[in-house]
């Protein structure tokens, strides 16, 4: 029920040891609940490397999984049940020297390619525009294309445009048509380069502003389908790539502006670390890593805000998540690696950061989704499983087009050493149905957090409650073991009149839902 005046107030009390507390709090109003959490939010980023395409989604013909075509449906029916909302494609470093024409029409026909940023094996471009759009229609999930600016032409990726979303009598329609789709595809995400500062191309972002006005011009909107073009924004903390797209870019022109930060544990991109061997001290330090998404978001927005104070270009994280060093014995370029609590807890934070800046962020992809960086889904063979990150996105589904409750913050510090970051990391919405869910994320690995949280205004029906946590930070879901890491009932939380009670377990996510 939609409940007209509420007031939380969370006194969170995190037990330093036996004989000493430390107490924090959360409040926020229902009444400033005006922000709506884009779904958008919650996209997922698929590009051709290592086996996120060829071995993930698109697999051998005689491959003994159930399919459509050779799209993979055990991981389409999984990821079907998170309700992805949108799904990017073909790259990534990938999208730059990828010709879209060289996959259409009859795939034994299709020129073979190389991947010459991701490990320069070859590729058969059998899986292509029509693949792609085939497989979102699988997922139920609205496709976000990334055109070739690095490598291409404006007349070819006007034509792709024209290829994907016009009804009428061209030649673009025309092979689409050969290719067995009559009705375009009103495809509306459109990104125009990737990463244009680096693998795109190493441009200046004015030369790419240009680059981009030009561009944008000649990809059209057509009936139907309005195109959301996003240009190619900067790289984690380059803050000056943000002012000058958003100095000379026409802001009529741009329905988005990129932001590209990957979580390294290390700090470092010559060695990473070790998705699943690290101590506490590394946790800490990718922890720390991890929360600076929260700076980054901040700063960038603060930019944007100097030349649209309204709001109207989104922040779209289109490249997040955490990159380790590939596990041993893999190809190293294909960027796999296991995904461990670590992993959620980290999924868990930066959503959390994207829901309360989702006045500006209404667009964000996790890289990747299968098989590579810190993907959903891992497979082997006719095999697969669920990894950690899979459950945090299955929980936080309730956040998406649900209205922001703006939080008021204090939380204790979580210390390693000299230093220290929050301890705990939240956001909260309301649905439709008037229902309240507050994600909650305790980063402490050693200290459990007691929550009570005064509910003012009306008394509650009923709480209920989700959790993700396992009894060590490096646990994985493994072939041999696929639910050690899970969301379970989480019977922890008390509601007696105004008033919830709740301990979050050290190093855990938990959701609740208050009716």
């Amino acid at each position: 029920m939609m409940i007209k005046k509420l007031l939380f107030s969370f006194s969170l009390l995190i037990a330093a040891n036996a004989f000493a507390q430390e107490q924090a709090t959360i409040s926020t109003n229902l009444q400033d609940a005006k922000t709506t959490i884009n779904r958008n939010i919650y996209g997922m980023f698929s590009e051709h490397l290592g086996n996120g395409i060829y071995g993930g989604f698109w697999v051998d013909k005689n491959a003994k999984v159930p399919k459509v075509g050779r799209i993979r449906m055990d991981v389409v029916n999984a990821l079907k049940k998170i309700d992805i909302p949108n799904l990017r494609w073909p790259g990534g470093c990938f999208a730059d020297e990828y010709h879209w024409m060289d996959g259409i029409g009859d795939p034994a026909k299709r020129p073979k390619m190389v991947n010459t940023n991701w490990g320069g094996v070859t590729e058969d471009n059998s899986f292509g525009t029509n693949e792609f759009m085939e497989l979102c229609k699988l997922l139920n999930t609205e496709p976000y294309v990334s055109g070739n600016l690095g490598s291409g032409t404006v007349k070819e990726m006007s034509n792709w445009v024209e290829y994907m979303n016009f009804d009428g009598v061209s030649p673009m329609t025309k092979l689409r048509k050969e290719d067995g789709r009559d009705k375009p595809y009103d495809v509306r995400f459109f990104a125009i380069g990737n990463e244009s500062w680096g693998c795109g191309g190493n441009m200046t972002p004015e030369y790419y502003s240009d680059l981009f006005r030009q561009y944008a011009t000649f990809t059209k909107s057509y009936k139907g389908a309005p195109l959301r073009r996003i240009a190619s924004g900067a790289n984690a903390d380059d803050y000056h790539w943000t002012d000058v797209c958003m100095r000379d870019i026409p802001l009529n022109l741009m329905w988005g502006l990129s932001l590209h930060y990957y979580t390294i544990p290390t700090g470092n991109w010559g060695k990473k670390g070790s998705a699943t061997n690290f101590t506490e001290a590394e946790y800490f330090n990718t922890m720390k890593n991890c929360l600076k998404m929260e700076e980054l978001v901040t700063k960038h927005a603060a930019v944007m805000d100097k030349y649209d104070p309204q709001k109207k270009v989104a922040l779209v994280v289109d490249e997040w998540g955490v990159w380790t060093d590939p596990i041993p014995g893999t190809n190293p370029s294909f960027l796999r690696q296991q995904n461990s609590m670590r992993d959620a807890l980290i999924a868990a934070t930066t959503l959390n950061i994207f829901n309360n800046h989702a006045d500006r962020v209404r667009m964000a992809n996790l890289a990747q989704t299968v098989n590579v960086l810190q993907s959903l889904v891992l497979t082997k063979g006719d095999d697969m499983l669920l990894t950690p990150t899979y459950y945090v996105f299955n929980m936080y589904k309730v956040h998406q087009d649900a209205k922001l409750l703006p939080l008021k913050i204090s939380v204790p510090e979580y210390k390693n050493g000299d230093e220290s970051i929050p301890a705990v990391n939240a956001s909260a919405s309301v649905d439709s149905l008037g229902r309240v869910h507050i994600t909650l994320v305790n980063l402490d690995a050693n200290n459990d957090i007691t929550v009570s949280a005064d509910l003012e205004g009306e008394n509650h029906s009923s709480i209920s409650g989700q959790i993700l946590d396992s009894k060590n930070l490096t646990d994985v879901n493994s072939f041999s073991n696929k639910n050690l890491v899970i969301t379970k009932k989480f019977d922890g939380a008390k509601m007696k009149q105004h008033t919830v009670t709740v301990t979050l377990p050290k190093h855990s996510v938990v959701c609740l839902e208050i009716k």
